[in-house]
C-alpha cells in the first residue's frame, strides 16, 4: 500500500489507553481456570489475532478473549517499514505489548520485522538487489541490534520475529526475488546480530505467502541454523478455490508441512483469514482441521474486513464457525467489537478492483503473479499501514 494512502492516526479512547497501560479488567476465577485448562490441554495451539499494532491492539485483546471464550496467548504486532527508525522498534509500540506479555508467562509476542526501509516501494529490481547485498555486508546491522536491545530491555527478548515476511512475493522491498543468494545471506546476518544481544532468546519465523508466487519460497530458505519456525500467510483465495486446492497446490500447505517436518521445525500461521470467497465457513473449518492435526507453534487470524470474524461483521457464518471451533462457548452473534472509527477494518487498503490490481506491480504480489497462475492481491500491506498509524508522526 503506497505510503501516501496510509490511514490517519487512530483516536485512542481513555478506556483503550487505560486497558493497554494498566491491563484489562481482571478475569473472573472461573475464566482463569477455564483458560488454564485450555492452555494446558495437549490439543491447545497458541492463538492470537491481529487487532492493531500499538496500544489500541493491546486494548482489544481482552475483549476478543471474552467474546471467544478461550485463552488468547499470542500478541501480534507489525513494525512499520516507513524508515529505519521504525524498524528499530518505536517504544510506543513495543512497550504496551511487552507489558501485556509480561502479565502472563503463557503469552508469546510475535513481531513482524521488515528487512528493508522503506519496505513498500517501487524501486527497480537492480536497486533492490543492491540493497540486499548491502544488507548482507552489514550496512543495516545497527538497526537490528537496536531493535533487539529494545525488545530485550522490555523483557521481550524471547519474542518470535517474523522477519521479511512474504519474501516470495513482490509487495515488499525486502523480498527475495531480486537476489536470492544475497537475501539468504542478509537474513543470516540479521539473525546473527539480533541473537548476539544480551538477553536475546528470539525465535525466527520464516513465513512466505502460500503458493508459488514470484519465486518458490524454498529458494529463499536461509538454513536450519537461523530458522526456528516455518510459517505461511494463507488467505481464502483465489476465487473458487477450495481448501483442498490450498493444501495440494505447488508450495501450498502440504508442501509447508512436509518441508518443516523434513527440517524438524514446527509450522505457524502468522496470518490467515477470509478473502476472495467472502463468508466461507468451509475455509475456517479447513484451517481448524489443519492446525489441530499438525505441529503448529502458533496461529493468528487477521481480524478485520474482509478477513476477520470479530471486528468484521461481514462474515456471520464464518464467525459462528470460528467461535465454535476455536472458542470454548457455543457460536453466538458478534458482540463487543471495537468502535468502527478505531477498528482495524478501517485500515484495509484493499479497495482497488481486481482489474486495476493486475496492472499494478504491487497488486499481484500476494500468493501469485501474473506469470504464475491467477493474480492474487497482497493481503498484508494494510497491516503495515495499521502499524504506521500506531506511531505518532515525528518532526
Amino acid at each position: 500500500m503506497p505510503f501516501s494512502h496510509r490511514s490517519p492516526l487512530p483516536i485512542l479512547t481513555a478506556a483503550t489507553l487505560v486497558s493497554a497501560l494498566c491491563g484489562a479488567p481482571p478475569a473472573t476465577a472461573a475464566e482463569k481456570g477455564r483458560d488454564r485448562l485450555a492452555v494446558e490441554s495437549p490439543k491447545y495451539v497458541p492463538l492470537g489475532a491481529f487487532l492493531g499494532s500499538g496500544a489500541e491492539g493491546v486494548g482489544r485483546v481482552e475483549q476478543f478473549r471474552q467474546w471467544l471464550g478461550a485463552p488468547v496467548t499470542v500478541g501480534r504486532t507489525y513494525l512499520p517499514g516507513n524508515d529505519w527508525r521504525y524498524v528499530e522498534g518505536p517504544e510506543q509500540m513495543i512497550a504496551p505489548w511487552a507489558r501485556w506479555k509480561a502479565a502472563d508467562p503463557r503469552r508469546m509476542l510475535v513481531v513482524n520485522v521488515p528487512m528493508m526501509a522503506p519496505n513498500e516501494t517501487r524501486a527497480p529490481v537492480p536497486v533492490l538487489a543492491s540493497l540486499l547485498r548491502r544488507g548482507a555486508a552489514g550496512a543495516f546491522d545497527a538497526h537490528y541490534r537496536t531493535l533487539a536491545q529494545r525488545l530485550a530491555a522490555y523483557r521481550a527478548g524471547d519474542s518470535v520475529i517474523v522477519l521479511g515476511w512474504e519474501m516470495n512475493g513482490q509487495q515488499y522491498a525486502g523480498r527475495c526475488e531480486p537476489d536470492p543468494a544475497a537475501w539468504r545471506a542478509y537474513w543470516r546476518r540479521i539473525v546473527t546480530v539480533m541473537r548476539g544481544v544480551r538477553g536475546a532468546r528470539f525465535r525466527f519465523d520464516f513465513a512466505p505467502a502460500r503458493g508459488r508466487d514470484a519465486i518458490p519460497w524454498t529458494n529463499c530458505y536461509p538454513g536450519d541454523d537461523v530458522v526456528d519456525i516455518i510459517g505461511t500467510d494463507t488467505y481464502d483465495q483465489p476465487t473458487g478455490g477450495t481448501f483442498a486446492d490450498f493444501v495440494d497446490e505447488p508450495y501450498g500447505l502440504r508442501a509447508q508441512a512436509d518441508f518443516a517436518a523434513a527440517h524438524r521445525k514446527p509450522i505457524s500461521f502468522p496470518e490467515w483469514g477470509l478473502f476472495r470467497n467472502n463468508d466461507n465457513p468451509a475455509f475456517v473449518r479447513g484451517m481448524h482441521r489443519w492446525i489441530m492435526s499438525h505441529n503448529v507453534a502458533y496461529q493468528s487470524i487477521s481480524d478485520y474486513c474482509p478477513h476477520g470474524v470479530w471486528a468484521c461483521r461481514r462474515n456471520p457464518a464464518s464467525t459462528a464457525a470460528y467461535r465454535e471451533l476455536f472458542g470454548a462457548a457455543p457460536a453466538a452473534p458478534v458482540s463487543k467489537a471495537p468502535p468502527s472509527k478505531t477498528s482495524p477494518s478501517q485500515k484495509s487498503p484493499k479497495k482497488r478492483s481486481s482489474k486495476s490490481s493486475k496492472s499494478s506491480k504491487h497488486g499481484s504480489s500476494k500468493h501469485g503473479s501474473s506469470t504464475h497462475g491467477p493474480s492474487r492481491r497482497a493481503a498484508t500491506s494494510r497491516v503495515t499501514a495499521a502499524s504506521s498509524a500506531s506511531v505518532r508522526a515525528r518532526s
